[in-house]
């Protein structure tokens, strides 16, 4: 009897390594790490006067809200800080072995704003690689794209805040939890990057852009933000479980991007405006956002392999980097976004070092 129970006991083991190793195989992206150990995500930022961005404001890509130096922005001190790794250096980003190694492929953003600042930067570099290059140019709402001709890849933007449906009924418009069903058009993609939360916290019909919110059968003009982000984000890991084949897509979650409108979190009694240096040393004062949490239990129940990039913890350190006044489209400080030129080209180096 005891031979049976310690040879289904060793059976029970072998199960637990193998579900465990099969769980980390699709999580490889909380500890970050290259085949070398370093963690591209720990590090901090180092002041060199040689560092300069891979392109500027003649980017035919920008979008004007985060053109931070076309609209009068006087300080440059900002683009000369480099992310270095604790152990490591970060991999140089080579615009055109990126576009030779896509060639034929598509690429999709997926979010809000803060995917449109990360597309913005990743089109900018890769126009900069390649200036003389064939390119086409749609700018439209949800589905925005730039094709470099020449290599046949497609950097798709699909604006989507709350990554689950808005859908507009006689009652008004309903933000479901539980729906995806614009996730049809993010089907055939070679690489998709997803991103939400910045919308999450707005608050009042106008601004929110739904007037209600549904889960299941249970309508209700608003829950607890956190909650409702939670079972958001569930129902689109259960998209991803549903429609990605792993050999034919890679998959993305951009992280959650944090603000500094609130100084006293890094001993200031202002934001962002005026600041011109990043917070010195690896941790930022005060702890990462409750939506970061979030975003790592969802993707740690996945059954598909999903890639975090995680940006939150290095981009707290910037509280240099947003457009504040020196953008158009904002009435009052911009402590949200990032220049572009900026942090999000760091972002989309980060992205080159995981695919290569």
């Amino acid at each position: 009897m005891g031979i049976k129970i310690q040879a289904l006991l060793n059976i029970f083991l072998v199960f637990i390594v193998y579900a465990k190793a099969e769980l980390l195989q699709n999580i490889s992206y909380f500890n970050g790490e290259l085949a070398n150990g370093c963690n591209l995500f720990r590090g901090e930022w180092v002041y060199n006067t040689s560092t300069n961005p891979l392109y500027d404001s003649s980017c035919p890509f920008i979008d004007s809200e985060f053109d931070c130096l076309k609209f009068g922005r006087p300080d440059k001190q900002y683009l000369k800080y480099s992310w270095k790794p604790d152990s490591c250096n970060l991999p140089r980003f080579d615009g055109v072995d990126f576009l030779r190694r896509w060639k034929g492929k598509k690429i999709m953003f997926v979010g809000d704003s803060l995917s449109l600042n990360q597309w913005n930067s990743l089109v900018c570099m890769l126009h900069a690689a390649d200036p003389k290059g064939r390119y086409s140019f749609v700018r439209k709402s949800p589905v925005s794209y730039v094709t470099f001709q020449d290599y046949g890849v497609t950097i798709f933007l699909y604006t989507s805040h709350y990554l689950v449906d808005v859908v507009r009924e006689p009652k008004g418009r309903v933000l479901k939890l539980d729906s995806i069903q614009q996730g049809n058009a993010w089907n055939g993609m070679d690489m998709l990057i997803f991103n939400t939360w910045h919308w999450w916290s707005h608050t009042g019909a106008e601004a929110q852009g739904w007037d209600y919110v549904q889960y299941g059968s249970t309508i209700v003009k608003d829950m607890n933000r956190i909650e409702a982000f939670s079972k958001a984000l569930t129902t689109w890991g259960g998209w991803v479980n549903q429609n990605i084949n792993p050999s034919k897509t890679k998959v993305f979650f951009q992280g959650i991007s944090p603000t500094h409108y609130q100084g006293e979190e890094w001993g200031s009694k202002y934001n962002c405006m005026g600041e011109q240096q990043p917070i010195n040393g690896a941790r930022y004062p005060q702890h990462r956002p409750i939506a970061a949490d979030i975003v790592s239990k969802v993707l740690f129940g996945l059954r598909k392999p999903v890639y975090l990039l995680d940006i939150t913890s290095l981009s707290q350190l910037r509280k240099d980097a947003h457009p504040t006044k020196y953008s158009p489209y904002h009435s009052g400080l911009d402590c949200s976004h990032w220049c572009i030129p900026g942090l999000p080209d760091t972002w989309n180096q980060l992205l080159y070092a995981a695919l290569i």
